[in-house]
């Protein structure tokens, strides 16, 4: 497995130097987000609206940093939701397997805490009816309001090791305001997420009737905000693999 990971580790380093490559996975980025791509895929029956390639991401960071809470802002129809308490249920499931202890699927000290300004009814109903609906708590509100930060911080400061996906309005502003609220809740070794950061390397009239487009979206912000935390790395590593994501520039590590 050793050289299995360097041979991994050096393909992945020779992706960002191969022009036709990068040239190619950037045209279906560009020829797949119109038509709604990533509107096409579920998780465990819920809409999810990623890219697979970011579901894989996610999917290998959460297994890595084991976090005890994941932090999330953009709920929508709830499918990330699901797809985090999923994968905390297999950590359970895991420690319960290590320890020899018993499983009791409803009850885990892993939690996955979703803020949306705007929680449908239909889709908070399916989100509470699904059976990873006891890993799951919603917050409705602006995510950058002070009553809606308070209350995440409270949540997160019972947790030791948490992670931090942002993927809710895709403004500068407010993508800035996120990243300077909820960032620093991100433990040392895990990754704060910016989602969407894609919409910078896009035509601006792919987004005729949003209020973000380049120069004014979650790249911007992440660029930002990281001229004044150092703490906080692109780990570039993640994009030159996946090559397909929405979030280039947007997988935040912290080392510090």
């Amino acid at each position: 497995m050793n050289n299995f990971q360097k041979e991994v580790t050096e393909r992945i380093r020779t992706f960002a130097g191969d022009s036709q490559l990068c040239r190619t996975a950037a045209a279906f980025m560009s020829a797949s987000t119109s038509p709604k791509y990533s509107y096409n895929f579920s998780w465990q029956g819920r809409p999810i609206i990623q890219y697979p390639q970011d579901m894989a991401a996610m999917q290998e960071l959460i297994w890595e940093i084991k976090p005890d809470l994941i932090v999330e802002t953009g709920i929508a129809h709830g499918g990330s939701l699901i797809f985090s308490a999923s994968m905390l249920a297999l950590l359970d499931m895991c420690d319960a397997i290590k320890s020899g202890e018993s499983i009791n699927p409803n009850v885990s000290s892993r939690k996955v805490l979703g803020i949306d300004i705007d929680i449908r009814a239909h889709n908070r109903a399916a989100i509470e009816a699904h059976p990873m609906a006891s890993r799951i708590q919603m917050i409705q509100g602006s995510s950058i309001t002070a009553d809606i930060i308070a209350q995440v911080k409270a949540v997160a400061s019972k947790y030791s090791r948490v992670l931090v996906c942002l993927d809710s309005n895709h403004t500068h502003d407010h993508v800035l305001a996120e990243l300077n609220a909820y960032a620093p809740l991100t433990s040392v070794g895990s990754y704060c997420v910016v989602f969407d950061t894609i919409v910078e390397d896009l035509p601006k009239e792919m987004f005729p009737d949003r209020p973000w487009g380049p120069g004014n979206n979650p790249k911007t912000a992440v660029w930002e905000y990281l001229k004044t935390h150092p703490e906080f790395q692109i780990d570039k590593s993640i994009q030159d693999k996946l090559l397909i994501t929405v979030a280039p520039d947007g997988y935040l590590k912290r080392t510090s």
